[in-house]
């Protein structure tokens, strides 16, 4: 089973800054987008296919690695066999907020969340999975920077979220004359004008705050000279899970520009308490 410490090793071994120029020179491999280039550059990392130019080979080793890859409007983006969920983001600027559109930002995926699909839903047996945001910045169609975050290291505990959405309802539900029916969104208000022949689809917009502004105050920041640069925020406890082969070999690492570290960060669901991390960074100068 694969896992983040692979795919950090890969990365750090395969830094492919300009990704829509490499994947559109691999036979048979029609991408010209940034957005999609970064997808695929996600799944090549996870599942250790960066140099497989045989499609169909690169397609068997996604089946063996993952149970879901997901669609464009629910997350997750990939989910990992019996291993983490991803989801993939895209920013043209080094330190602009991250769009999350109708899907509140999560600490955890859980099987049971009205977000995800039916086929998210059952393609493995599961009850919840840790969740990986990777959110690639790419300025002038390059990748410059790549975040590694996990949920609960970013977003607070669903309640805090789903508390907001339930209380927007309620108080659209208690307009007067109001026809309110619930949906996956935050509600859809019928037969608005007297001929009862308009709806009012209400939906969330979320946006969640750039990991180099939420992650300031220890100092983890962008370096402008570098080429490219990974950086990796994860709980200890989750660190530590990982096989301790795998942790030594990624200890062992001898590169320019890469390091490991503890740190504390604010805990999402109350700053006034810090979480033990392992941060992770890598720069190609």
């Amino acid at each position: 089973m694969t896992n983040i410490l692979q795919a950090i090793n890969t990365i750090i071994n395969n830094p492919i800054p300009d990704l829509v120029s490499y994947y559109q020179s691999k036979s048979q491999n029609k991408i010209n987008a940034i957005g999609e280039a970064l997808e695929e550059f996600i799944k090549d990392v996870f599942a250790d296919t960066i140099s497989e130019t045989d499609t169909i080979k690169k397609s068997k080793k996604y089946e063996q690695v993952f149970s879901h890859q997901g669609s464009q409007n629910n997350p997750p983006d990939l989910m990992i066999k019996n291993g983490d969920a991803i989801e993939v983001k895209k920013i043209n600027k080094i330190g602009s907020g991250i769009a999350l559109n109708s899907s509140y930002p999560t600490a955890k995926l859980y099987q049971d969340s009205p977000m995800i699909t039916a086929d998210c839903r059952n393609c493995e047996t599961w009850t919840e999975k840790d969740i990986i945001y990777a959110i690639g910045c790419t300025p002038e169609q390059k990748l410059r920077l790549l975040w590694f975050v996990y949920g609960d290291c970013y977003a607070a505990s669903k309640e805090t979220y789903k508390r907001i959405s339930q209380q927007i309802a309620i108080g659209v539900n208690q307009i007067p004359n109001v026809v309110f029916s619930k949906t996956k969104e935050l509600g859809k208000v019928n037969q608005v004008d007297p001929l009862k022949i308009t709806d009012l689809r209400i939906r969330g917009m979320w946006s969640i705050k750039n990991p180099l502004k939420v992650y300031k105050y220890i100092n983890l920041d962008y370096d402008n000279s570098s080429q490219f640069q990974l950086n990796v925020v994860m709980r200890q406890t989750k660190y530590l899970s990982f096989p301790e082969k795998e942790r030594i070999k990624l200890e062992s690492l001898s590169k320019p520009g890469f390091s490991i570290a503890d740190n504390k960060i604010k805990c999402p669901d109350n700053p006034c308490q810090l979480i033990p991390v392992k941060i992770i960074s890598y720069k190609l100068i």
